[in-house]
């Protein structure tokens, strides 16, 4: 059987890939979209991300208490937004609150802005508490493939302000481990320029290892189930499911 080839393209796409300042990512076709929410068709996740957040919010008991305020943006979306939030809030709150077109997870399809349901919302800071049926959600979330992208302690790092209310899909065991760990996105990433891990969980253990891109693409000579994403840096984390637990 012929094997799956992963080349330069490939790099940035994926569930894994990283999305900043540092590292744009190109204009292209958006993902295969379905609405975030069923009930909600005006806001758009790549599909499996949806998917994954619909039956997250269901396991919460949250639904008709969540809103998705804003999910897949188009690049001309984002520019808009950065655009009037410059005009309207000035630079340094846009540059902590807004990221530029082009270095934004929410052009992926990964990202999502949920709040509170309420009468009024606020669409760059929406209320996500961190009480209720909104904690139960929080809890299970790496459980679905879900993070809280950006925290207070990790600022310095991700170059954004503290955003309780934007969710990032990253799957699974990746969202367990960063969260267990503590660690951003960036950071975890950065740690298989190291070397590989593994990670027992209840859905078996995961060997999980990143492969630099090369010129002519990459092949993997594997016999047990695995998973590629690429992590828009110039590799793959490959993430093989070794047996159980």
């Amino acid at each position: 059987m012929k094997r799956p080839v992963w080349t330069q393209k490939d790099v940035c796409r994926g569930p894994l890939i990283l999305v900043n300042a540092s590292h744009p990512i190109p204009a292209k076709r958006p993902p295969r979209l379905a609405p975030a929410l069923p009930d909600q068709g005006n806001v758009l996740l790549e599909s499996h991300a949806a998917k994954s957040l619909a039956a997250c919010v269901k396991a919460s008991g949250a639904q008709g208490r969540i809103r998705a305020v804003s999910g897949w943006r188009s690049r001309a979306e984002q520019r808009q937004i950065w655009n009037d939030s410059l005009r309207e809030n000035g630079e340094a709150f846009t540059r902590s609150y807004v990221a530029l077109p082009g270095c934004s997870e929410h052009e992926t399809g990964l990202a999502i802005d949920l709040a509170a349901e309420a009468p009024e919302i606020d669409f760059i800071r929406p209320d996500f508490p961190r009480d209720g049926v909104f904690a139960v959600f929080r809890r299970l979330a790496p459980s679905f493939g879900w993070i809280e992208r950006y925290t207070a302690e990790k600022e310095g790092i991700t170059g954004i302000a503290a955003e309780p209310w934007h969710f990032r899909y990253v799957g699974t065991p990746h969202a367990s481990i960063l969260t267990s760990q503590g660690l951003c996105l960036e950071e975890y990433l950065a740690s298989f320029k190291q070397g590989a891990i593994r990670f027992p969980s209840s859905e078996g253990i995961f060997h999980i290892f990143r492969i630099a891109c090369r010129p002519d693409g990459v092949t993997l000579p594997l016999v047990l189930p695995y998973e590629v994403s690429g992590d828009n840096d110039g590799g793959f984390l490959v993430t093989v499911r070794e047996g159980s637990a």
